[in-house]
């Protein structure tokens, strides 16, 4: 019997999600006030948490810019490299749910 990692899934697949609402949100970005709605309506149970988690995430592997603000509130906006990946332009590297490409 296969063991599915639901865990895995919803961290990779919420990062799928919030680089693709950056991408519509380009070239302005987005508060993170903006972007927990999005997760929630694919994830109820998504809290604040979860979703700087994955924005943090992003951020390391600089495919996001994370702008904290002095207030606490947190801005995010896609790099070049985070265009291209969102863009199917490169190849996306593991840690991302990224559907495949099908055009």
């Amino acid at each position: 019997m296969q063991n599915i990692d639901t865990a895995r899934i919803r961290r990779e697949s919420l990062r799928w999600l919030v680089m693709l609402t950056l991408n519509n949100a380009r070239p302005l970005g987005a508060p993170e006030a903006l972007l927990l709605p999005v997760a929630q309506s694919v994830y109820a149970d998504a809290t604040p948490l979860e979703l700087r988690r994955e924005l943090e995430y992003l951020h390391e592997r600089e495919l996001v810019r994370v702008e904290r603000r002095p207030d606490g509130p947190w801005h995010a906006s896609l790099t070049r490299h985070g265009v291209d990946v969102a863009e199917y332009t490169v190849d996306c590297e593991p840690g991302i749910a990224r559907p495949a490409r099908y055009w």
